[in-house]
């Protein structure tokens, strides 16, 4: 019976815990309610849920309305908002001692990523948090591998989805505006490797991958941005120089 064991949190991208198999609305109402304790505990933030319908023995989820709320001293109401993620669930290997997905795609969720005019930004605060709560030293991180293996599943995910993220990148501190753009499909792979990990470990492990593609991306914007910014500063220079070198040869 540990087999069927629900690690929908972890498939989320928050981390769960184990459950053992309930019927209907409770297993739903303890999935939820796991995702919002959980993504609280890992990411410093008030995660919430809207609502969670799995199928288990269809092999097939729903989870819809998950927010990860933006640290307070930033201005957006969320950093990542996951609007209906839907899960692939390899029924087969409900028997084996690892569980595998199939796939999990999260359709259009959306980023806002704030830059500070020191450079730094929300999304790097949230990965911060993330890695002060996990165990730094070897022997911590195999205590509490060894403490987990106990109670959670071992699970791999083929393959991981962000379809379409909708980021919106706030340069507004750095003298620049907010500016939006829809990213190309993020795809991630055998995440858990051949052996999988524990739900906990994976769950982490999807979420840190998923912020640090979307942070990437927001930098990259970053950049480009700034980059404009100058060289347009460079040709309003050089162009009064040269008005100015002509005015002179005029006079």
């Amino acid at each position: 019976m540990k087999k069927v064991i629900i690690f929908v949190a972890v498939l989320v991208i928050l981390a769960g815990g184990a459950f053992w198999f309930i019927a209907g609305g409770a297993l739903n109402g303890l999935i939820r309610a796991k995702i919002e304790e959980v993504g609280t505990q890992v990411t410093g933030q008030a995660v919430s849920v809207q609502s969670v319908d799995i199928k288990l023995f269809k092999g097939v989820g729903t989870i819809k309305g998950l927010i990860l709320p933006n640290p307070s001293k930033y201005k957006a109401d969320s950093l990542f908002t996951l609007n209906e993620i839907t899960l692939d669930i390899n029924l087969e290997s409900l028997t084996t001692d690892i569980i595998v997905i199939d796939q999990i795609v999260i359709a259009s969720p959306q980023a806002t990523v704030e830059f500070t005019n020191t450079a730094g930004s929300n999304i790097q605060d949230i990965l911060n948090t993330i890695d002060n709560n996990l165990p730094t030293s070897t022997e911590d991180k195999k205590a509490e591998q060894s403490k987990t293996n106990q109670d959670e599943a071992i699970i791999k995910v083929k393959e991981f989805v962000l379809a379409g993220v909708a980021l919106s990148v706030d340069l507004t501190e750095l003298g620049n505006k907010v500016h939006q753009k829809t990213l190309p499909d993020i795809k991630l792979v055998n995440v858990g490797g051949n052996e999988g990990l524990v739900a906990s470990q994976l769950g982490v492990e999807l979420l840190k991958q998923s912020l640090n593609s979307i942070w990437k991306q927001a930098k990259k914007e970053q950049k480009s941005q700034v980059k404009e910014k100058i060289e347009k500063k460079l040709k309003e220079k050089v162009k009064d120089k040269l008005s100015g070198f002509l005015d002179k040869i005029g006079g």
